[in-house]
């Protein structure tokens, strides 16, 4: 497994925070599937399947957020009661008022719930006690931050903090394109984004292109700059570094992938999988970190 997209967190190095007691911190809060009346249930899930809240690897663990969401849209609903609506008007020769029209749309919603589609989804949270990383593989921040109430709310007075770092990652990326160079063991790639920070927000957005560095000087002389960067570390990962400290589009290469190549069983190539991400992802971290100037201590 390998996480796609890494929202960032801090925890003290070393997190001195047994498996056995998170996992009983978050027990209270595992899921149950969502009731034939509830639009949203959320908790926490076993990532194998075998009953454990916290999965254990060589020191690093594995969270999962099991969320169930039913679909029903307004539009469904207000058509239902727009046809309930008529059959009332032609019964009672007038047409429902504002508060009448109020209640039927909630009595259509709750009848309508328990035929609802319902969709399931995942987010999976790595926990690295040794060297005090907590990231959320998610694409968005309004995702991880799910993850964190959730957590929070199990976990009491939980040492948790946003990666705070010393040089703003618009301004580096912009200077390492400027420069035309990456800082030692990173490449950049052919993705980026240039973006203009006056009113007109005027962006540049190169995919799949090499980036001609005279170019790209031009678009930062007319004051844009840079808030995505694709880049390659140690030949090793390719990824998106954006403005806001997010790392995105995570993908292994073919130096990585030889761990598939090995005949194991699932439960294995899981584990052995989960061992490697962490291995490399935590060095990542620590690199990318020291790029952009350290981390910012007060």
């Amino acid at each position: 497994m390998w996480f796609k997209n890494l929202q960032i967190y801090r925890l003290p190095a070393p997190w001195a925070f047994a498996p056995e007691k998170l996992e009983e911190a978050l027990r209270p809060h595992s899921f149950t599937p969502a009731s034939s009346n509830e639009l949203l249930r959320q908790g926490w899930d076993s990532p194998r399947g075998n009953g454990s809240l916290v999965h254990v690897v060589n020191k690093q663990m594995l969270l999962l957020l099991g969320t169930e969401k039913k679909l029903l849209p307004s539009t469904v609903v207000n058509q239902v009661a727009k046809a309930r609506a008529a059959e009332m008007e032609e019964q009672q020769g007038f047409p429902p008022g504002k508060k009448a029209m109020k209640e039927l749309k909630e009595r259509v919603h709750d009848e309508l719930l328990p035929r609802a589609f319902t969709i399931r989804s995942n987010v999976w949270t790595w926990i690295d006690p040794v060297n005090g990383w907590l990231v959320v593989d998610a694409a968005s921040p309004a995702k991880a931050d799910d993850v964190i109430k959730l957590l929070l709310k199990a976990v009491d007075r939980l040492p948790l903090e946003s990666l705070r770092v010393q040089r703003s990652p618009v301004g580096v990326m912009t200077a390492w394109l400027q420069e035309d160079e990456a800082p030692a063991g990173f490449t950049v790639d052919m993705d980026t984004e240039l973006r203009a920070t006056g009113e007109s927000k005027a962006a540049v957005r190169y995919v799949r292109h090499t980036l001609e560095p005279e170019e790209v000087r031009r678009h930062i002389a007319a004051g844009k700059q840079c808030t995505r960067l694709a880049m390659t570390w140690e030949s090793k990962i390719s990824f998106v570094l954006t403005e806001a400290l997010a790392i995105k589009s995570i993908k292994p290469l073919d130096v990585l992938k030889e761990n598939d190549a090995v005949t194991r069983n699932d439960d294995e190539r899981f584990d052995g999988d989960f061992m490697l991400m962490t291995g490399e992802l935590s060095q990542l971290l620590k690199d990318v970190v020291e790029a952009l100037g350290g981390e910012a201590t007060a």
